[in-house]
């Protein structure tokens, strides 16, 4: 049997899939979290899911593209806000 990384986090083996890959580029690696993120269950905590992804992987590919973009993701998990824009105006 294949290994495809942890069910629990990875249920499709893409972010394994995607260390795998030699030459992936940060665009491909961005491509395939999407994809991940989609395949989440709606009860998963996604940020504690990234954070147990890079406990898994980041010591033994620091430099990868996918690490990169891991980490990106929960970087912009902060909490969404308000654009600006004429609505946020105050009126006359």
């Amino acid at each position: 049997m294949m290994d495809k990384g942890d069910p629990e986090l990875d249920p499709k083996g893409l972010i394994h899939e995607a260390y795998r890959i030699d030459g992936i580029t940060a665009g491909e690696c961005r491509s395939i979290f999407l994809d991940w993120a989609l395949s989440l269950p709606d009860s998963a905590d996604t940020g504690t899911v990234l954070r147990a992804l890079l406990a898994q992987r980041e010591a033994e590919a620091p430099d990868h593209p996918m690490t990169h973009v891991i980490r990106a993701g929960l970087g912009g998990m902060a909490a969404p806000r308000r654009r600006g824009g004429w609505r946020s105006r105050p009126r006359n």
